[in-house]
């Protein structure tokens, strides 16, 4: 029986002997995914597997077995390959059966991290940051600007139907970075090296799915499991077992929520009101969609904050140390006007180009409209308002497929800031009235941070993961009573007194 050193130093070996013992039948494939699936199962088998987020590539070792969190960016045409081969010996003239199933694999999918990740403790080099020629000329098709981290091509070998695009994963797969797996050259070499009566492929789509195995490796995947929250505090079985889990932390929820309160108010100047309503933000979620109708989203407009002063700085530095996963949006007229929000699909590299709100599950998206001055909006900046009130109104994001959009439902949570009502939709606006008035405001607020220990913010990051991933219940009496009372605004005072 392999040992622990075995299946994750050498997978293949394991692969080999299992197929060798199978006798190249049809089910040695599963026989495969069953063992790892077994092995990665008993106790921490996970933590022992190497992490491509974590570690940097050059100390990983080479078709050893790794594990990858991502978000799925993209899923490139299928693949055919020989999942078994046969040779011959010359000298005996006998024939040998073998395996090249870790090889080759269907389909493509193209996905890597999207999110802001601020715990993440390497980086891989991306198209802004790296002086090398190579990666220079490469577009690794981040959604968000500027952004670093690890991507990967993952070959998924059975199940592939069940992914979707914008999914985070966690896959189990054996790393692959051969050199002869990339195609970078130049325009000129390139075509040279395609031949139009051997592949269909244009040069840009060569580019665009092979690009340099050191930068972006091959992961041929043995085993995946979907992410319910992307917090490196919380195991990712709390999904599996909330009970178990949630036993020794249900206790100290109340407890931390009046804490982080207390937090919050500070930051809002002592509008307690104001924290309240942050807190219902941050662990909103939507948990159904009745027809178009998102279920349990709550976009917040935060009003009354000051264009003058860095303070909407400030607010988005503090969201951003309690939440996993955020990304700021200034809404200055050039931004509006030059950011590619919406993602598109190129059909010369056969490939989606990803754009801002290509965003995993609840991420809070902070959109700064303190920043946004008179102009006027070009074609693009009116599309990217349209394109913010839909993911606001509706939780969905148009993608441009050219001849058509397709509707890509989403799960984002929306503050705005503002210094009076925002221009963009919202569930909830409340308008900030400080108790206090610091001298400098921006000293103020880092005092705040800096009083709060790490192992408190550490609190206040697993209960609002814990508390926005609770199990609960809403009938559909409430769920009425609850659009009537919304609507009471609309009838008017006359008809009030009636109810």
């Amino acid at each position: 029986m392999p040992s622990v050193q075995d299946w994750i130093n050498n997978p293949l070996g394991v692969v080999d002997g299992i197929f060798a013992q199978s006798g190249s039948g049809p089910e040695w494939e599963k026989k495969v995914v069953e063992y790892f699936k077994e092995k990665l199962k008993v106790n921490d088998a996970q933590s022992w597997v190497p992490s491509v987020n974590d570690v940097p590539l050059h100390y990983l070792k080479p078709n050893s077995l790794v594990k990858f969190r991502c978000m799925i960016q993209d899923m490139f045409d299928p693949e055919f390959f020989m999942g078994v081969y046969e040779t011959v010996e010359e000298s005996t003239n006998s024939k040998v059966i073998h395996s090249l199933a870790t090889l080759l694999g269907p389909p493509n999918v193209d996905s890597h991290r999207n999110v802001e990740s601020k715990r993440l403790e390497t980086e891989a080099p991306s198209q802004n940051t790296s002086p090398s020629r190579c990666s220079s000329n490469l577009d690794l098709n981040f959604p968000l600007p500027g952004e670093r981290g690890p991507a990967c091509l993952v070959k998924v070998y059975e199940g592939w139907d069940g992914f979707k695009l914008n999914d985070m994963v966690e896959v189990f797969g054996i790393l692959s970075v051969d050199p002869a797996l990339s195609l970078m050259a130049d325009d000129k070499e390139a075509s040279s090296l395609l031949d139009p009566t051997e592949s269909m492929e244009t040069v840009e789509e060569q580019r665009a799915h092979s690009p340099p195995a050191s930068l972006v490796p091959r992961i041929h995947m043995l085993y995946a499991q979907p992410l319910q929250h992307n917090n490196p505090l919380l195991p990712s079985a709390v999904s599996e077992d909330k009970g178990a889990f949630l036993s020794g932390v249900l206790s100290e929820l109340t407890s931390v929520r009046s804490e982080l309160l207390t937090y919050l108010t500070h930051i809002f100047l002592g509008d307690s009101l104001a924290a309240e309503y942050l807190i219902l933000h941050l662990i909103s979620s939507v948990y159904a969609r009745r027809d178009v109708l998102p279920l349990g989203k709550f976009t917040l407009n935060v009003s009354g904050c000051p264009h003058s002063s860095p303070y909407t700085d400030q607010l988005y530095q503090i969201i951003q140390q309690l939440v996993p996963s955020s990304y700021r949006i200034c809404m200055s007229l050039h931004n509006m006007n030059n950011q590619r929000m919406v993602p598109r699909k190129d059909y010369t590299a056969n490939r989606l180009v990803s754009g801002t709100l290509q965003l995993a599950s609840n991420t809070s998206l902070f959109l700064d409209e303190t920043q946004l001055e008179q102009g006027q909006l070009d074609t693009t900046g009116v599309r990217n308002i349209t394109a913010l009130g839909n993911l606001i109104s509706w939780q969905k994001v148009d993608y441009d497929f050219n001849y058509h959009q397709m509707e890509f439902p989403c799960n984002i949570n929306v503050l705005i800031a503002s210094e009076g009502r925002s221009l963009l939709p919202s569930d909830c606006q409340v308008h900030l009235r400080p108790t206090l008035s610091p001298p400098n405001l921006e000293e103020y607020l880092k005092t705040v941070q800096l009083a709060q220990a790490s192992s408190q913010l550490n609190k206040y990051r697993v209960y609002l993961t814990v508390a926005r991933s609770l199990d609960y219940n809403i009938s559909d009496q409430i769920t009425k009573v609850g659009f009537f009372a919304s609507d009471l605004h609309q009838i008017p005072a006359k008809e009030v007194k009636k109810y």
